[in-house]
């Protein structure tokens, strides 16, 4: 293998922050990797606000983000997009959703979902979504909207991380029906970033491990909206000492933005990346040649892409 994989072409990748607060250690490292591969394989590199979860949204934020990417020599390729500013796409994708007869409402509480997984639990059942409302509201107010996921075989969405390796999830027994539109009146994650990811042209996409389990729904939202599916590359996440995953919930501190070059040492050192280098543009250049060179002990065959049963 070549120290720099030829990608699909027009790379583009992008980077994905939510503005809960500034910019962390643990968003970092994501921000980092998917930078690097994105030079690595001279592409395109993205920044997009992922800002519709309102409520968890910090005032300014989004600023204090981006101000940091740059001091840390992160400059994206093309003016920063907001999800918020984006609604009307997601509320396109969801009436073809409907129309195709893919989404039904779904009038269960919390508490009732919460209920029928305990007593799945006591009788050694599956812990997925029961399907309570696939046939019906059952009296019950609609409050959100839940996609359907394919019965037996034809479940197994299976796809091959360039970090993780192969990788495979049963929508139907791990998950069920999951929700697009919360009973809030919010966009469910998965619905957005896969309209984004696809008007957006996105081809590879690197983040952190913790969003595994979300990509095969990912997988198949892209299948029912016509959307190609982009290459995956999920980076071990960053723990705090009790071995949580640093965020802003585990006590996640702020970069030190008047220190750029230790924070881009301490981010590179979690990828298995280290220069010596003494200024930012340089220790970057030496990162991105690290980061080819890591390439190239990625697990074999991580490269053939997404298959639905």
């Amino acid at each position: 293998m070549s120290a720099c994989p030829s990608p699909a072409p027009g790379y583009r990748g992008r980077f994905a922050p939510s503005p809960t607060g500034p910019l962390h250690m643990g968003s970092l490292v994501t921000a980092l990797a998917s930078w690097l591969d994105a030079r690595a394989h001279g592409g395109s590199w993205l920044v997009r606000v992922e800002d519709i979860d309102y409520p968890r949204c910090v005032r300014g934020a989004d600023q204090q983000i981006l101000h940091a990417l740059a001091r840390l020599g992160l400059h994206p390729d093309e003016p920063p997009q907001w999800q918020s500013r984006r609604e009307a796409l997601y509320t396109e994708a969801l009436r073809k959703l409907e129309t195709a007869h893919r989404i039904y409402p779904c009038g269960c509480s919390r508490k009732e979902i919460a209920d029928s997984l305990l007593h799945a639990r006591e009788r050694h059942q599956t812990l997925a979504y029961p399907g309570t409302c696939r046939d019906g509201l059952h009296g019950r107010l609609p409050r959100a909207w839940r996609v359907r996921v394919p019965d037996s075989d034809d479940a197994l969405v299976c796809f091959d991380d360039r970090w993780q390796g192969r990788q495979c999830q049963d929508l139907a027994t791990e998950l069920g029906d999951f929700v697009l539109r919360r009973a809030d009146g919010l966009w469910a994650y998965q619905l957005a970033v896969v309209v984004d990811d696809g008007q957006q042209g996105i081809t590879h996409i690197v983040r952190g491990a913790d969003l595994l389990d979300s990509t095969p729904r990912q997988i198949y939202l892209q299948h029912l909206l016509g959307l190609p599916t982009p290459s995956y590359l999920h980076v071990p996440v960053v723990t705090n000492a009790l071995g949580e995953k640093l965020s802003k919930q585990s006590g996640a501190q702020a970069i030190d933005e008047l220190d750029p070059l230790a924070a881009l040492r301490s981010a590179g050192g979690h990828l298995g990346l280290a220069s010596a280098a003494q200024s930012v543009e340089s220790w970057l250049g030496d990162a991105t040649a690290g980061w080819a060179a890591l390439l190239e002990r990625l697990p074999a065959g991580a490269q053939r892409g997404a298959t639905m049963a």
